[in-house]
């Protein structure tokens, strides 16, 4: 059986300390704050377009926040995944 020695009772002291402090900080914001913006890499009117704005829909009825679908094509997809 291990011994709690003194040091090891003040790291777990210590350590229950400071996830007390941080508590409130962590439940005070809550996600999301602003509007969600979803980047499409693909031009609109497409499949993948249909497709993230029905996603986008049940996004925004989950979360209480709007989404916003953001076409940026061009370069085969890499502008819109590097955005």
């Amino acid at each position: 059986m291990m011994k709690l020695t003194r040091r090891m009772t003040f790291a777990l002291g210590l350590s229950a300390a400071s996830l007390l402090a941080l508590a409130p900080q962590a439940v005070a914001q809550q996600f999301p704050d602003r509007t969600v913006t979803m980047v499409v890499p693909f031009a609109a009117g497409g499949s993948t377009d249909v497709v993230a704005r029905i996603i986008a829909q049940k996004m925004s009825d989950d979360l209480g926040q709007q989404v916003v679908v953001e076409n940026v094509a061009g370069a085969g997809g890499n502008i819109g995944a590097e955005r």
